[in-house]
């Protein structure tokens, strides 16, 4: 992980992305998501009286549309710090072109690093499983153009792929493509760290202690509720063309003072 010995007195933070970023599954008592963007803003208030944060990050979508709806208005914040993650939507889709997505990736990254002080990149998790090993070799030429990119343009690069904690399915919600509360916390604290503040929790990135798994019956029930309240509806918004984030405005689209909840 890339770190600098003194933090520089961020002022303020723009997100940019698609549901990871949003915050799903990180539900909060009335209904909304938190998740690690809103963590770390929390964090970077308490240390930056005056501190602002956006986030105009919408679930499901792609990187095209990260860019023709996010980019623009993120580089015309002027941020100190932005972030950007996409991309891995599209390498989940059953046909997906690469050459586009790394095109797409690469104007983002052009258009969003001269604007900011600190532009930060991700290698994003990836929960254990059948599904991750159908399209790891997709994902992990996104992450390598993620790599190259950051090189290019100074930016900072969490390695959250390469972390084993965020491949616990434990950490994984019942849908089986967002992180829980724990693991959001988790990538915050590697988002605070690659920054350069001091680590409040060094070991975000070790696994929780072993639990004995659930049962054959157990495993089963489980499978069926996820494809019953999942996995069936996301198969049929990809085949109408659908999205879950159609008509959902940015999450937090002004870059404005934040006290919120670490």
């Amino acid at each position: 992980m890339q770190t600098n010995p003194t933090p520089p007195p961020y002022t303020s933070l723009v997100a940019v992305g698609d549901s990871f970023t949003e915050g799903m599954s990180d539900l909060l008592p009335d209904g909304s998501y938190r998740g690690w963007a809103d963590v770390l803003a929390a964090r970077m208030a308490g240390a930056t009286p005056g501190f602002r944060y956006a986030n105009l990050a919408v679930r499901g979508k792609l990187i095209g549309q990260i860019v023709d709806e996010q980019v623009a208005t993120a580089a015309a914040m002027n941020a100190d710090v932005v972030t950007l993650v996409g991309g891995l939507n599209d390498t989940l889709r059953p046909k997906c072109d690469m050459v586009r997505v790394r095109d797409l990736l690469t104007e983002a990254v052009e258009r969003l690093a001269p604007s900011c002080r600190q532009l930060v990149l991700m290698r994003s998790p990836g929960r254990q499983g059948p599904v991750l090993e159908r399209f790891r070799p997709r994902m992990e030429e996104l992450f390598a153009c993620v790599d190259e990119l950051a090189g290019k343009h100074g930016a900072l690069v969490v390695d959250l792929y390469g972390a084993p904690s965020l491949a616990d399915p434990r950490l994984w919600d019942v849908d089986r493509l967002h992180l829980t509360a724990e693991g959001h916390r988790r990538v915050a604290e590697a988002v605070w760290q690659t920054l350069g503040y001091e680590p409040e929790d060094a070991e975000w990135h070790v696994p929780t202690a072993a639990t004995l798994p659930p049962g054959w019956t157990a495993r089963r029930i489980a499978d069926a509720r996820f494809a019953r309240q999942h996995l069936i509806p996301w198969i049929g918004r990809r085949l109408t063309g659908r999205s879950s984030g159609d008509g959902r405005p940015p999450k937090r689209p002004e870059l404005q003072p934040y006290e919120g909840r670490a």
